[in-house]
């Protein structure tokens, strides 16, 4: 959990996010791990899929991809070719803000692409 809170508002959280969540918003996120015992469950899946990496499957749903300025990975940002081959890729957006805290950070533009993409996917 202090690794959590510490990651968040390290200097170092400037490189994948424009902003250090308000302390209230740190507090009540990691109250709710805490509280309902999920912190580790919320990792596992980074620990099993570098552990026990799976076999890439195509998926058919419609996938909307957002592409954050500030969401970084060491390998750099995945080409959409690439994420092609995976994912039956129906919108793509790349935001000029944003990170890691992608809801917290941009919530109107976040959620106005959302809607976006369902709306398209309606058949009305």
């Amino acid at each position: 959990m202090g690794f959590a809170g510490d990651q968040a508002s390290s200097p170092i959280s400037g490189s994948w996010s424009d902003v250090t969540p308000a302390d209230d918003f740190l507090c009540a996120t990691l109250t709710l791990y805490w509280v309902t015992q999920t912190i580790t469950s919320s990792m596992r899946d980074y620990w099993d899929n570098r552990r026990y990496p799976a076999e890439p499957t195509y998926v058919v749903t419609p996938t909307a991809f957002g592409v954050f300025a500030h969401e970084t990975v060491p390998e750099g940002e995945p080409p959409r070719s690439y994420l092609e081959r995976l994912y039956n890729i129906q919108r793509w957006t790349v935001f000029p803000r944003g990170g890691h805290f992608a809801p917290l950070e941009e919530p109107v533009a976040l959620a106005s692409d959302l809607a976006a993409f369902l709306r398209d996917l309606s058949p009305c």
